[in-house]
């Protein structure tokens, strides 16, 4: 069960209570949504249309862990796979259903990768996001109860 209730913020100290989900999805229209975090998964950059999208500011998400908008429905198992991926420095891509601030949500399409130094260390990671294929999208909800019913 990867979600957690409170989360938070390393540079203000501040904790942020997530809210409860409100089943009602806000569709993502396009447009370029990008993150960058440090290689535990703390956002080092959120940009405005990201920031726009989750309801959060900037000075909430930067220092937060990058699952402050993680939906309790996404299963644990589709996580360990991404973190697997790009820890191995390899690039990730899938079906994720995130929750705004309101706690409202939204399906992506989100893509991951690595970001290296000089000598071919990770120093941390990119994502964006693309609108996803609305097909898709039920085939994974299906899927991803499965996966939750055998996390639980």
């Amino acid at each position: 069960m990867g979600y957690k209730k409170k989360i938070k913020n390393l540079i203000t100290g501040q904790e942020i209570i997530k809210p409860d989900p409100v089943d009602e999805e806000v569709p993502f229209d396009g447009g370029v949504m990008i993150t960058e975090t440090d290689t535990a998964g703390i956002i080092t950059y959120a940009n405005r249309k990201f920031r726009e999208m989750t309801g959060y500011t900037k000075e909430e998400l930067i220092g937060s862990p990058h699952n402050i908008n993680r939906h309790p429905d996404m299963p644990s198992a589709a996580f360990e796979d991404l973190w697997n991926t790009i820890k191995r420095g390899e690039y990730w891509e899938g079906y994720v259903k995130n929750m705004r601030k309101d706690g409202k949500y939204y399906w992506v399409v989100v893509w991951i990768k690595p970001k290296f130094d000089d000598k071919g260390n990770i120093t941390g990671y990119i994502a964006g996001r693309k609108v996803p294929d609305r097909k898709m999208v039920e085939r994974v909800i299906e899927q991803y109860k499965e996966m939750k019913a055998q996390e639980e």
